[in-house]
């Protein structure tokens, strides 16, 4: 799904993120622009896998920097679940156990063409510290292998003022839950 992006996109994809940047300061303390620009451009593979967190809702923010790696850290930032992310169970096996009524994918296989890590629960937890996400919607979580193994999978959302973290069958879908993905740069 990934694809060679058009000088155009990329300027474009660019000043999207720039703005999102600037208009929300409070995600990233201490980080500079130029910085995260300057290694957005000397990763071309990269920008492709952010044009679709943006072209699927997700509203890519940095939110961090970690100082080992040297890598900027994004992550969906959109208030809900990314819309053209939603109704689809939790991986390939999921997928394939369902006997009818069939999503059209799932989040494990779309997050891997997008070139994506799905949040895990601490990195949801993190997120929702920058804001409160899924007040609507919820969105699957990195599924531990024990769960997943029994047939389930977890999911995140913030309602009364408090972050959940519930499970369901990993086969289930809905029209409210997605997922969010994070990329490192």
């Amino acid at each position: 799904m990934k694809k060679k992006l058009t000088p155009k996109q990329i300027d474009e994809l660019i000043n999207t993120l720039k703005s999102r940047f600037e208009k929300n300061m409070s995600r990233h303390k201490g980080l500079a622009w130029e910085a995260v620009e300057k290694k957005l451009k000397s990763n071309p593979e990269k920008m492709g896998s952010l044009y679709e967190m943006e072209r699927t809702g997700g509203e890519p923010d940095v939110v961090g920097n970690d100082k080992k790696t040297n890598e900027f850290i994004f992550m969906d930032c959109s208030a809900e679940s990314p819309k053209e992310r939603r109704s689809l169970c939790y991986d390939q096996a999921a997928l394939n156990a369902r006997k009818e009524n069939k999503p059209k994918n799932s989040v494990m296989e779309l997050a891997s063409e997008m070139g994506i890590e799905l949040l895990s629960e601490e990195e949801y937890r993190i997120l929702q510290r920058l804001g409160p996400f899924d007040t609507k919607t919820s969105s699957w979580l990195q599924t531990p292998a024990d769960i997943r193994k029994l047939g389930g999978a977890i999911f995140g959302d913030f309602r009364y003022g408090t972050i959940f973290v519930y499970h369901n069958g990993a086969e289930s879908y809905y029209a409210a839950r997605g997922f969010r993905g994070s990329l490192r740069v």
